[in-house]
């Protein structure tokens, strides 16, 4: 009979004390937490929808995971630290201006993507198990100081008077980087022509590459008539213009003006800043720089971080008149 009252008595006061107690305390103290405004637009979760050309289908990922895949694929991870936050911070950028979330045209071939693998058309990725094979031994350590170089720019990306940029980025300028006009003809006041004397260690500094005559002729097309103007000697080669930054705009070869881009593209140059020399039966195109030679140098970043200059320094040695700015959120 007391274990029954005893039970009784408990339940009483569960009923009565206890368990209102927990719900009032429940309902006052542990309240759910308002979702936070604009939470598509905050780093840590926003998605960007990545187009991988080889498989031909879109993933969706993590936009600060998808800059360390780009980072690992576009810059050596033995470069120094705030060389490889610069590029964090341009890759992010050139992500960003290209998202259809932020009013971007998306990948030019997968509009239902925000970006593609395709360096061509966008940026270059690579995923664990290809940073495995590409890292052997390093795979551990420099995924964590790639990491590191993301997480310390987190949502950091460029902007000019207000607006993201086209944060375009090339291997080796040079002597000068080259402006986006000379290059693909319209104008940012952000991307100009800039001295660079921090890439000359860049392993893609200098290049020499020699055909034959019937080699360039059979490349640039046969209405060139290489071979011709070599015979009745009405000289083979002709710069006829440069461009601000020392590049070849057009030259003549053989009996054709041709832009240096062309030339570049038929002929597989490192860049458009090449001279040519003319040996008996070959010609030798001698190339300084690696790439397009717009905005940011990443051998040259690399020097800059060498010589004590911090990422911010170096991206608006690259970018003129830029501002860093959080603009995604945290």
């Amino acid at each position: 009979m007391k274990k029954i009252v005893v039970i009784a008595c408990l339940l009483v006061l569960v009923m009565v004390i206890i368990l209102p107690t927990f719900i009032i305390s429940s309902i006052n103290g542990v309240q759910p937490q308002p979702e936070k405004i604009n939470k598509s637009f905050t780093g840590e979760n926003i998605e960007i929808k990545v187009y991988f050309h080889k498989e031909k289908k879109i993933l969706a990922m993590n936009l600060e995971e998808y800059i360390v895949g780009v980072v690992a694929a576009e810059m050596p991870a033995e470069f120094e630290m705030e060389a490889l936050k610069a590029q964090a911070v341009a890759a992010r950028t050139y992500a960003v201006k290209h998202m259809l979330l932020f009013g971007g045209s998306g990948a030019p071939d997968c509009p239902d993507a925000d970006i593609s693998t395709d360096y061509g058309q966008g940026q270059a990725w690579l995923g664990q198990e290809q940073l495995k094979e590409r890292w052997g031994a390093n795979y551990a350590r420099y995924l964590e100081k790639i990491s590191l170089a993301v997480e310390g720019t987190r949502s950091q990306a460029i902007t000019y008077n207000g607006e993201v940029i086209n944060a375009v980025f090339h291997s080796t300028s040079g002597e000068r980087t080259a402006s986006a006009k000379e290059v693909w003809g319209f104008d940012y006041p952000y991307l100009i022509s800039v001295p660079c004397s921090w890439d000359q260690s860049s392993p893609r500094y200098q290049d020499r590459k020699e055909f034959s005559l019937a080699e360039v002729e059979n490349k640039l097309g046969a209405e060139t008539q290489v071979i011709a103007a070599a015979q009745n000697g009405s000289g083979i080669v002709q710069v006829v213009d440069t461009t601000d930054s020392g590049r070849v705009g057009q030259i003549r070869i053989g009996s054709k003006i041709l832009s240096g881009q062309m030339v570049r593209e038929k002929l597989d140059l490192r860049s458009t800043h090449f001279n040519i020399e003319i040996q008996g039966s070959n010609m030798i195109f001698n190339t300084i720089g690696y790439g397009h030679g717009v905005g940011l140098c990443q051998y040259g970043a690399n020097g800059m971080a060498k010589a004590g200059k911090d990422y911010r320094q170096i991206i608006s040695t690259y970018y003129t008149g830029v501002v860093i700015q959080n603009i995604i959120g945290s």
